[in-house]
């Protein structure tokens, strides 16, 4: 049986510098090569992968936004968008201003991604924003009225702030839209205290990004191999055979392990492909098969 390996970024491939190191992006580089089957699942988008992994040829489609896209690497191609109804959009923006919050809203506008940015009120806000336009992300627009935004295919609505009051929010958001959307509160690794509320549509997950990915490329009866540090992986931890967390994963994640393996900054899942895809091509030579 061939295996799939799928790799969460930030807290699991990624350094804590949020940079892919020269031992694992040479490794990689040389197992692709090979024939490695190997692709991300992320929060991050298409154009910020293409940063971090700049050099590494992915032949299979990444996972970005959670599950809100599945794209070509190289080109940003959009295979599969999975937008939040408008209505609900419009509904939860309302929400997110009750609660003295202001998001930013990421979509897709039929030609190319866009990061809608009005009010920046919080120095979290101010962080993501400025990493943003130094790396000179093309997506980013200043808008008079967020609203504006919403004709577009908006894939996520991302709310950053204090733990307690996105907490607030993100509860009011699933008792009026629970069965319509996905939410993760998940603190910013590189800007401690602040936290990130983003919301997808209920389709946008990794679990289901990673099974249409599969059916699409004829690798369903491949193995499945995942790598995490975050709660927004356990769902893809339960559909995978072998769902494999760093040490430095939440707790919680680390529940679903079935392998705990080192932390992210000791290139652990660079490591442990590179051995399991020694050990099977060992196998497989052993027995001659082809």
């Amino acid at each position: 049986m061939n295996t799939v390996y799928i790799c969460d970024l930030d807290g699991t491939l990624l350094g804590d510098n949020a940079i892919l190191s020269s031992f694992s992006k040479k490794i990689l580089h040389e197992l692709l090569h090979q024939g490695l089957q190997f692709t991300v699942a992320s929060a991050r988008s298409v154009v910020s992968m293409q940063v971090m992994l700049k050099g590494l040829n992915l032949r299979l489609p990444v996972i970005e936004f959670n599950g809100a896209f599945i794209s070509d690497f190289d080109s940003g191609r959009h295979e599969i968008i999975n937008s939040i109804c408008p209505d609900v959009v419009e509904s939860i923006y309302k929400l997110i201003l009750e609660f003295g919050c202001v998001p930013f809203v990421s979509s897709f506008n039929g030609t190319e991604d866009c990061v809608y940015y009005k009010d920046v009120i919080n120095d979290g806000m101010r962080w993501y924003l400025n990493e943003c336009l130094t790396s000179k992300d093309r997506r980013w627009r200043a808008i008079e009225d967020l609203t504006h935004s919403f004709h577009d295919q908006v894939v996520c609505l991302t709310v950053i702030g204090h733990a307690q009051q996105l907490l607030e929010l993100q509860g009011a958001i699933i008792q009026r839209h629970g069965t319509t959307v996905e939410t993760h509160l998940i603190e910013n690794q590189y800007s401690p205290g602040w936290y990130w509320l983003t919301i997808h549509d209920c389709k946008a997950t990794k679990d289901q990004a990673i099974r249409t990915l599969l059916e699409n490329y004829g690798l369903e009866a491949n193995e499945i191999v995942v790598f995490g540090d975050q709660i927004n992986d356990i769902k893809m931890f339960k559909i995978a055979a072998r769902a494999i967390a760093v040490a430095n994963a939440d707790a919680e994640l680390k529940r679903y392990a079935t392998l705990v393996i080192g932390s992210n900054t000791e290139d652990s899942v660079v490591k442990y492909i590179h051995q399991d895809w020694s050990n099977r091509c060992a196998l497989k030579s052993h027995f001659n098969i082809r």
